[in-house]
């Protein structure tokens, strides 16, 4: 991290492939702690339909994503523009389109590997614990890259 980065941009975009499980997750999350001083949206590169894993799991941590639309990166730019000082991408493709985006908007560009636990099989416990992971796995990131929230 350079000198110049800020600390807490002004807009950030999570973006994973299809705009279901990791990035809403992690805009829900960013924006209960921060959302007051940061604009926060999430965005997938293909559509995608809700998952109701991911709103179980962030309901165990009082966290509302049952109204969340995926939305691709091209539905949002049409929608509202994209206008974010940092994209923070979940997944290959995602990291690989916010790159393309790099060419016309000042953005910066973070990629955190995150696994897709819509792939793990098993159980409903099983499938639940993987989603539980990841939730966990976002919630340290944003803490160690934005700080602890206050309050």
């Amino acid at each position: 991290m350079t000198a110049a980065r800020i600390l807490r941009p002004q807009a950030v975009l999570f973006a994973c492939a299809r705009n279901i499980v990791r990035s809403p997750m992690a805009a829900a999350m960013f924006s209960h702690y921060f959302g007051r001083n940061t604009y926060v949206r999430s965005a997938g590169v293909r559509a995608g339909e809700p998952d109701p894993f991911a709103t179980e799991v962030l309901d165990e941590i009082g966290l509302d994503m049952s109204k969340h639309k995926p939305m691709t990166f091209e539905e949002l730019e049409d929608w509202e523009g994209l206008n974010f000082d940092l994209i923070i991408t979940l997944a290959p493709e995602a990291h690989h389109r916010a790159l393309e985006l790099t060419r016309t908007l000042a953005a910066d560009v973070e990629y955190w590997p995150t696994p897709d636990p819509t792939a793990h099989e098993g159980s409903r416990a099983q499938r639940l614990d993987a989603y539980r992971e990841v939730r966990d796995m976002l919630l340290r990131r944003i803490k160690e890259r934005f700080g602890t929230p206050a309050g």
